[in-house]
């Protein structure tokens, strides 16, 4: 079916429905979604020639304060609209709003090419690599969140009260006792297109952690992103807030994002990482494409791990690695390999936050491994055996996100994964992030020195 038979078909079916309303939607530097609603009409006069969006998304942080150190726009460009084009592939209605229409765009710039900051861009870009050369990235994330019981004041984020209490992980009586917002999520989200394999209680108070249907990994990614405001916006409608934060408390384990990937043939005929030959059925292909993340994980960190309060989440004994490590079915290792039938052999990388943004996180791990293919690497670091917290033989991941960005942002490696303009202001954003916090006077501190300095 033609691009001009599809749309066609579209606009029947939503005429059909009586829309009268879509919803659309871009996601920033940080993954957050930023969108507009606009009229049926406008809809059918943009959806083929695109349409206008502030390109202050990409000039901003998660607070909407304006970055003084990028370039591609500023007070010194007027913040002018930047050219977006819907995806009519990512239609799709949204249960908890009467099955209002919904639909993700992506940027292009003035010549009508991608915009080379864009994440969802980049991503296809990225995927459009492995497809030349021969490979399909099948990709799911799996998040943890906190929820809590939505506070009377707003944003009093000081004493929240979780839904459930107590470190209960697989609890079948904490699912049960919320057994409403359980359904909602995974019947919800279903009906969203963001197919759930699994959900359980995570050991934490009010924690839950879900499992993303897997997919090729540009639909992966989508769906990973419209989970996380998914969860947000039906937690909501339950007087509840979720939080995809990495760490909100020190006595308290993170939530993770783990990201499982694996390539197989173009027709996905063969998983290619699978091999029946070999003692642990990994293929050589599979061994490479680990060396490549091993590699490239000290340079594209920030990617995984976006946030000041990332690197909270990657300390020792936290059930998130920080060590350059790769095992078999190992949780303390950066990459657990996955060996198992042609069907499910997979590598799960643990170091990815739930606070990253998963067109980056996504982006960033493929990358990584097709770097590894490319360049014929061996996976000369040994298996893990044990505690992957003690094997510090060949190296630890930056312990801040400065240390983090500097490395990024120095390398090599880095520009030629991601391309300069990318990684320069990617790069710029994290070192605002890192200025920001820098400034600022916390709790920690005044409850250290106000008394006894």
């Amino acid at each position: 079916m033609s691009n001009t038979q599809s749309l066609q078909d579209l606009l029947t079916y939503l005429e059909s429905q009586s829309i009268t309303k879509v919803k659309i939607a871009v996601t920033d530097m940080d993954g957050i979604l930023r969108g507009k609603l606009i009229s049926w009409d406008k809809f059918k006069s943009v959806v083929q020639s695109g349409f206008g969006f502030c390109n202050v998304v990409f000039g901003w942080d998660s607070s909407d304060v304006a970055y003084d150190n990028v370039q591609y726009t500023g007070w010194h460009s007027g913040y002018p609209d930047a050219q977006a084009t819907i995806d009519i592939s990512t239609f799709r209605q949204i249960p908890w709003e009467q099955n209002g229409a919904f639909f993700l765009a992506d940027f292009t710039n003035e010549k009508g090419y991608s915009l080379d900051i864009c994440p969802r861009s980049l991503l296809k870009k990225i995927d459009a690599e492995a497809k030349a050369m021969g490979f399909y990235p099948s990709f799911s994330q799996e998040f943890e969140w906190f929820n809590y019981k939505r506070p009377s004041k707003i944003r009093d984020f000081q004493s929240l009260e979780p839904i459930t209490q107590g470190m209960f992980g697989y609890s079948i009586l904490r699912a049960s006792q919320q057994s409403d917002f359980c359904q909602d999520l995974f019947d919800q989200l279903t009906k969203f297109g963001v197919p759930i394999e699994g959900l359980h209680t995570e050991t934490g108070p009010g924690v839950y952690e879900a499992a993303v249907l897997y997919g090729h990994i540009l639909e992966a990614a989508d769906r990973a992103v419209l989970f996380k405001s998914g969860v947000k916006e039906i937690a909501h409608r339950h007087g509840y807030l979720a939080t995809f934060m990495a760490k909100v408390s020190e006595t308290l384990p993170g939530c993770s994002g783990h990201v499982h990937q694996s390539l197989w043939t173009l027709d996905k005929s063969e998983n290619l990482f699978y091999s029946s030959s070999s003692a642990n059925h990994i293929s050589g292909l599979m061994e490479s494409y680990m060396a490549g993340q091993l590699y490239c994980l000290p340079y594209i960190l920030p990617m995984l791990a976006p946030t000041i309060n990332s690197y909270k989440r990657l300390v020792e004994g936290a059930w998130a690695p920080t060590t350059l490590t790769w095992a078999v079915d190992n949780r303390t290792t950066a990459l657990r390999a996955l060996p198992g039938s042609p069907y499910s052999t997979r590598l799960e990388t643990r170091v990815v936050g739930s606070d990253s943004n998963p067109y980056l996180a996504m982006a960033a791990c493929l990358a990584a491994g097709l770097y590894g293919i490319k360049h014929k690497m061996k996976l000369e670091i040994p298996e893990t055996v044990g505690n992957g917290y003690a094997n510090k033989v060949h190296g630890i991941l930056p312990s801040n996100l400065h240390e983090a960005t500097q490395a990024m942002k120095n390398s090599p490696v880095a520009r030629e994964l991601f391309g300069d303009a990318f990684t320069d202001h990617f790069t710029a954003s994290r070192e605002w992030e890192w200025r920001a916090f820098a400034k600022v006077v916390t709790n920690w501190e005044t409850q250290r020195y106000l008394e006894i300095i």
